[in-house]
């Protein structure tokens, strides 16, 4: 293979396409989030095309838009992660296993013991895609009526990777000894009880599992505030970023990159991994005309509710043919909600044109020839935008068989993408390392 830079790909697989008319599109399969089998087919494609991982989002409540916009959405129903990845872990040998697990509404000990057993049952390709929730809606559903403040949320997360981790690393990687002779399973010399007490977290320990295969399962992050760069610089291994354009992708990989350097961390120990909504045909018209398409499946209902979601703020009752309103703070994401207020600007939208991007997909989209994708994607690798891309389907599953008879043998073709998978675990395919324990680092 050659020893030119490789971009490494992950898929984003719940909703199985972003884009709100995915489900809708001729020869698309409507309950896909929900069906099993059609996941199947997904993932061991994706395999075949040498995907790094997986990757399932996720979400703790279904009332996270106006009814009126919900019931046009297929992001309604989708199973949850861990049960679903751990049936796909059964059907595949290779690809990583990502999923989302909050650290605002569950426990470290669930979310390490979770994971830690995904890690084992796959072989070592699980990763934990660590977020801070900020749904109102997902508050109610933990007995909360509002939710947590956003700086709050980044210092329990903070926390809470301090937990998770100290649990993984309960056993020493030796610990089982299993010596049938004379009886012993484990060596308790080789056990430590964690016993954390913090400002956001009390948590004795140890987990009831041994160390992951990976040692930890890799450590994924997404915010892009000023409180989730700086989370991301100090834990993560993986960022899935949100740049809306490379010059833009450029200034965030060079900040995270300074910041991880600044905490002592090795820069070449993490990979940023921008979205991109790919949208493949074999002339540029044809390509254009999908995601017409695709776009016109998408009803103001379900724009209007998916832009309010992403502002934190309703401005339903704004004139839709006039410009976007002042935005006040809120809990809300604030990377999302700054994303869609620069565009706004940005293109001097309407809310209405706001609506309508929001509601199909506003963010970064490669839309051309097999030839014109890999040309852009060489392009962010090698100008140092991005270290690959979180892949977003238009719909499925022609969008992704597209990208992978298409696009991958391209890339392959240029030598910046893998035709063989590395190693046997998630870390070994991304070129990271395996973590040494923290208490046992013999």
């Amino acid at each position: 293979m050659s020893q030119t830079k490789q971009l490494k790909l992950g898929a984003f697989m719940r909703p199985v396409s972003i884009h709100t008319g995915a489900w809708r599109y001729p020869g698309a399969i409507p309950d896909a989030n929900f069906n099993f089998p059609a996941m199947k087919r997904f993932i061991q494609t994706l395999e075949r095309g040498k995907f790094d991982a997986f990757f399932m989002a996720d979400h703790l409540a279904v009332l996270n838009m106006p009814v009126d916009a919900l019931k046009r959405s297929h992001t309604v129903t989708s199973f949850e992660p861990f049960t679903l990845l751990s049936a796909l872990a059964a059907v595949t040998e290779h690809i990583g296993l990502m999923a989302t697990a909050s650290t605002t509404y569950d426990a470290p000990y669930h979310i390490a013991r979770r994971f830690a057993s995904l890690d084992h049952i796959s072989g070592g390709r699980a990763g934990w895609n660590i977020v801070t929730t900020s749904n109102p809606d997902a508050a109610l559903n933990f007995g909360l009526e509002e939710d947590m403040e956003h700086d709050a949320r980044y210092d329990r997360a903070r926390e809470f990777y301090d937990v998770v981790t100290g649990l993984w690393d309960s056993f020493a990687d030796d610990a089982f000894v299993r010596d049938v002779e004379a009886g012993l399973y484990f060596d308790p010399a080789r056990m430590h009880v964690l016993d954390h007490k913090g400002p956001n977290l009390s948590v004795r320990g140890p987990l009831n599992i041994a160390r992951p295969v990976q040692g930890w399962p890799v450590i994924i992050q997404a915010g892009a505030s000023e409180a989730g760069r700086q989370l991301a610089a100090e834990t993560a291994e993986v960022i899935f970023a949100a740049g809306a354009n490379l010059e833009a992708a450029k200034a965030f990989y060079a900040d995270i990159k300074r910041r991880m350097a600044l905490v002592g961390r090795d820069p070449d120990s993490l990979k940023i991994l921008p979205a991109a909504f790919v949208v493949v045909g074999d002339s540029l018209e044809e390509a254009t005309a999908k995601r017409a398409k695709l776009d016109s499946l998408v009803h103001y209902d379900s724009g209007i509710g998916t832009l309010n979601s992403m502002l934190g703020h309703d401005v339903s009752a704004y004139d839709p043919d006039g410009p976007l309103p002042e935005i006040p703070p809120t809990n809300a994401s604030h990377s999302a909600r700054e994303r869609v207020i620069d565009l706004a600007q940005r293109e001097n939208l309407t809310i209405r044109q706001l609506a309508a991007r929001m509601g199909s997909y506003g963010g970064p989209a490669f839309v051309g020839t097999p030839r014109t994708i890999a040309d852009e994607m060489q392009r962010w690798l090698e100008e140092e935008g991005s270290d690959g891309f979180n892949v977003m389907f238009p719909y499925l599953p022609e969008g992704l068989d597209d990208f992978v008879d298409k696009v991958v043998p391209e890339l392959q073709r240029r030598g910046i993408f893998r035709t063989a998978y590395e190693g046997a675990t998630l870390r070994e395919n991304l070129g990271l390392k395996r973590p040494s324990s923290r208490f046992f680092p013999d």
